[in-house]
């Protein structure tokens, strides 16, 4: 039954377990592999790790749970409604590896300085937050003249690519874990199988793997790499740490400013759509956020964030209607920002990396993946079918274009010089996964809404999503490397061409159509499902 508008939300219901336990564990996840590249990947010192970006890390996530559990609680004070779930929200994942392996890394082979590298990734951190406030205001505008098939559909793509594969290539390298642990999901979260004692699917799920991973190292075999003197290590690392403002390390990053803009300008625009994505996802499956309010917050605590010496930017996360499904309403989300607040300022951090196997987490990144690539053909008309599909093409090559990137990074060489035209020879169509994976969220979000308006025959919209995808690609938001004019053609001259000559064809068949008796005229035209 739902409360009345004259009573109190409740804050805590059963489902938040369910909620808590899965979404705590992906945020976990994030935080494990956050920790792995700064130490691995960066050789940044454990004082630094553990000592001041994981405590303001924290903090970050902590203010954003927090505000965000607060939201659904206004939105359910007003409605009355007892089914509200608070957005999820936490270190955006791939602004993570951009700004590890494209920002910081680079200046720490510039200046062998792990610091310097710090510094930088605080100012890249800087400069987004400041998009994000601002854009925040410009949001609420796009997401209302974009069809939703367009948001859900490159939402979707990113999901399908960048969520769901490594779970599931993870599991498969250790099946004996992840396929097991998937099976509880699967019973759990789509079977509506009840567990003993009411536990959550989440949790048996990482129970289970744990089980199975320390009982295979105590007879030698070590399914999922765990050892008990790696675990003991770990503890060396506990203790309490508060985050300490980090201005003077803020700006001393400014030297690197260049480095800095090429990506930081076309991923706070990224950021910009995302957020809108997410937003309308948690709109489609009953809960609806205000836009601006979402943006600005995002940049706000990044900016906090930021200041007290965290590297990465905060994100609203795709999964608010795999969250809700599992019965996740408003504590879920500030009981999580409360635990990770524990888990870093006390260190706590290493213990967990050396004691649950990361496979027994996947199978929860993969049921996100495929609830949200399956909610972009549920919660839109069967006839824009195409156009998802269509979305999903930018993701696919960019996810490929990784790939192949790190495997020929790893073997000390890259695509240039094996040769493009060896690479065609064998399928491999390197250019053209460059060209089309850059930028592939904005990407797949153009091409989606251009061919959704088609499928409505609103031909002068389509013409002018078109004409966006000319302007973003000319100053290489799209189908580019980096961000400029290039020789003063644009950046990708030849897309950009393309897509004017498309904007111009769709136009004219607007125009043409409207001075035909037998045209399909405004009162012809399909009604959008929008």
């Amino acid at each position: 039954m739902q409360a009345t508008r004259t009573d109190r939300p409740v804050l805590w219901v059963p489902g938040d377990w369910n909620a808590f336990f899965g979404f705590g564990t992906n945020i976990l996840v994030n935080v494990i592999v956050l920790t792995g590249l700064l130490r691995f990947v960066l050789q940044m010192p454990d004082a630094i790790v553990f000592g001041r970006i994981l405590p303001a890390a924290g903090l970050m996530m902590f203010l954003s749970t927090a505000y965000y559990a607060w939201l659904a609680y206004r939105l359910a004070l007003r409605t009355g409604r007892s089914d509200v779930c608070a957005l999820p929200s936490g270190i955006s994942v791939p602004h993570m590896f951009i700004v590890v392996l494209v920002v910081m890394l680079p200046i720490l082979g510039r200046t062998q300085d792990p610091i310097k590298a710090w510094e930088a990734g605080l100012a890249w951190v800087f400069v987004q937050s400041i998009i994000l406030m601002i854009g925040g205001f410009v949001a609420p505008v796009i997401r209302k003249i974009t069809p939703r098939a367009a948001l859900l559909g490159t939402l979707a793509g990113v999901s399908v690519t960048f969520i769901a594969m490594r779970p599931a290539l993870e599991m498969y390298m250790t099946p004996v874990i992840g396929i097991t642990c998937f099976a509880v999901i699967l019973l759990g979260w789509f079977g509506a199988v009840r567990f003993p004692r009411g536990m959550p699917a989440g949790l048996v799920a990482i129970l289970i793997g744990s089980v199975i991973a320390w009982g295979s190292a105590a007879f030698g075999a070590s399914i999922g790499g765990l050892s008990g003197a790696r675990f003991l290590a770990a503890f060396s690392n506990l203790g309490f740490s508060v985050p300490i403002p980090a201005f003077d390390h803020v700006f001393s990053g400014f030297e690197f400013i260049g480095v800095i803009l090429v990506t930081a300008i076309p991923f706070g625009i990224y950021d910009l759509v995302e957020a809108m994505d997410n937003v309308e996802s948690a709109e489609v499956a009953g809960d609806a956020f205000p836009t601006t309010r979402v943006l600005t917050a995002d940049g706000v605590v990044s900016f906090i964030g930021c200041m007290m010496g965290n590297p990465f930017i905060n994100a609203v996360y795709i999964g608010h209607p795999g969250w809700k499904a599992m019965g996740g309403r408003i504590g879920y989300s500030a009981a999580t920002g409360l635990t990770v607040l524990v888990l870093t300022w006390l260190g706590i951090t290493s213990v967990l990396l050396d004691l649950i196997p990361i496979v027994a987490i996947s199978p929860i990144l993969l049921y996100i993946g495929m609830l949200i690539g399956a909610q972009a053909f549920q919660e839109t008309p069967h006839s824009h079918a195409p156009a998802i599909v269509l979305a999903f093409t930018p993701h696919l090559a960019a996810w490929a274009k990784t790939l192949i990137d790190g495997a020929l990074g790893a073997a000390g060489t890259n695509a240039a010089a094996v040769g493009f035209d060896k690479m065609a020879g064998l399928g491999v169509l390197y250019p053209g996964l460059e060209v089309l994976g850059e930028g592939a969220i904005l990407t797949g979000l153009i091409l989606a809404a251009v061919a959704v308006c088609v499928i409505e025959k609103n031909f002068i919209k389509a013409s002018a999503f078109a004409l966006a995808g000319a302007v973003l690609t000319y100053f290489g938001f799209m189908h580019g490397a980096t961000v400029g004019v290039g020789n003063g053609l644009g950046v990708t001259p030849g897309v950009t061409l393309a897509y004017l000559i498309v904007a111009g064809a769709l136009f004219a068949t607007a125009r043409v159509g409207a001075a035909s008796p037998a045209g399909p005229g405004p009162a012809a035209s399909a009604a959008p499902a929008e």
